[in-house]
C-alpha cells in the first residue's frame, strides 16, 4: 500500500490524497487499484485530482502496469463524472460485498 498527497497553498496543506496498491491478478493483469482517491471539498474542481490521477497512471507506466483500476460507491455520482469525463477511465463493472456474520 502506497500513499501519494498533492499539498497546495500558503500552508502546504494536502489537498488531495490517493492511497494504492501494485496487483496483479487474472482480469486486470498488472495493474494499480487505487483504493481512495480523495479531494478538499474546498479544492475540488481545480485540477489536483486530475494530476494525482495523472500522476498514478505515470507510477504505474514505471511499474510495468497494464492500466489502473479502482471501484466507487454508486451514491457517487459527481466523482463518476470526474473518472469518466475528466480521467478518462471506463466503467466496466460492478464491485460486490458481503459483511461477513
Amino acid at each position: 500500500y502506497r500513499l501519494f498527497a498533492v499539498r497546495a497553498g500558503d500552508d502546504n496543506a494536502i489537498v488531495a490524497l490517493a492511497g494504492l496498491e501494485v496487483m496483479t491478478n487474472l482480469y486486470h493483469l498488472r495493474h494499480v487499484w487505487v483504493y481512495d482517491l480523495v479531494t478538499t471539498e474546498a479544492a475540488r474542481s481545480h485540477g489536483y485530482g486530475a494530476a494525482l490521477m495523472r500522476y498514478i497512471e505515470e507510477f504505474a507506466r514505471t511499474q510495468g502496469c497494464d492500466g489502473v483500476a479502482m471501484s466507487s460507491g454508486l451514491q457517487r455520482a459527481d466523482a463518476h463524472r470526474f473518472y469518466s469525463d475528466v480521467v478518462k477511465m471506463n466503467r466496466t463493472g460492478y464491485t460486490f460485498y458481503k459483511i461477513l456474520d
